[in-house]
């Protein structure tokens, strides 16, 4: 299975388009949209490219990609942001691939270590919302965030995030590897 993951857009029309064009390049079987897509929130700078009419007028190309899109509500994301995607959101979803569970949510409500409650040894934590690339294990559980194309972090890169085959590695814009972890499976 191949997913192309990617979180944080916060309304900039050049990250969008270049998800768009990589969605096109890669056909993954399955895209999946980790929250704050729209607006930048209000402790954000404005990101390269900010520009929310065109962002929201252009998000009806991605029915229009041969996979479906999964995406996760963020804590930037406003019910009148929503209300305007051509797809639906959650709050959060339940991922099978090649026998891996991950539980997909943009994260804002989650701790960043165990314990995280609810959530049984062995599962993927795939979030954003930290906008810092992640892919680690700690007490059992996996930890993997894409980072952001638009507001990236921590000293990050501008990323994304691409499972193929129980591996998940970030890749910057320009396709260098920021890193690879794949869990090792109970």
């Amino acid at each position: 299975m191949r997913m192309l993951i990617a979180s944080d857009l916060h309304g900039s029309l050049e990250s969008l388009r270049f998800l768009l064009d990589r969605a096109r390049q890669l056909q993954p079987d399955t895209l999946v949209l980790l929250g704050d897509l729209v607006y930048h929130g209000p402790r954000n700078p404005l990101p390269r490219g900010y520009d929310t009419p065109s962002v929201l007028k252009e998000m009806p190309e991605f029915m229009a990609l041969p996979c479906p899109v999964l995406a996760m509500r963020g804590n930037c994301d406003a019910e009148v942001d929503v209300t305007h995607l051509p797809f639906a959101v959650s709050e959060n979803a339940w991922i099978d691939a090649d026998g891996l569970h991950i539980f997909a949510s943009h994260g804002h409500r989650l701790p960043e270590m165990p314990p995280v409650p609810h959530l049984p040894q062995g599962t993927v934590i795939l979030r954003g919302h930290t906008h810092v690339p992640r892919g680690e294990t700690l007490g059992g559980l996996h930890f993997w965030n894409p980072g952001s194309l638009s507001l990236p972090k921590g000293g990050s890169c501008r990323s994304y995030g691409l499972y193929e085959n129980g591996v998940f590695r970030v890749l910057t814009m320009d396709g260098q590897e920021v890193l690879s972890h794949t869990p090792a499976r109970g």
